[in-house]
């Protein structure tokens, strides 16, 4: 993982009183954006259009503001994985994915 950054605020309890949970959280999060065809930029955008999907305001932000600065993922290729939010998800997950890609660009 990339400088061990959750979106959780309970990951800094599970790293300070149980360092075993926290160490099995970072191997996941490790094994799942290391894939084997795909490469992280590839992943990252998954996550992104994933937690948009979900209507996660928080992780869609923390997605995007980090794919965007540790990958440097542009704002058109976030509104292509946000076309397929539209499709799969709907209007209304597309639109609130949409104004937090505009507040944190502009």
């Amino acid at each position: 993982m990339k400088d061990e950054v959750f979106f959780s605020k309970g990951m800094i309890h599970l790293k300070e009183d149980y360092p075993d949970l926290y160490k099995a959280s970072v191997e996941l999060n490790d094994a799942a954006y290391n894939g084997k065809v795909l490469d992280y930029k590839s992943l990252k955008l998954i996550a992104i259009a994933i937690t948009a999907a979900s209507s996660d305001d928080r992780a869609v932000k923390k997605q995007m503001i980090s794919g965007m600065q540790e990958l440097g993922i542009s704002k058109d290729e976030i509104v292509d994985v946000l076309r397929v939010v539209l499709l799969t998800a709907g209007k209304p997950a597309f639109t609130k994915a949409i104004k937090i890609l505009y507040k944190i660009t502009d």
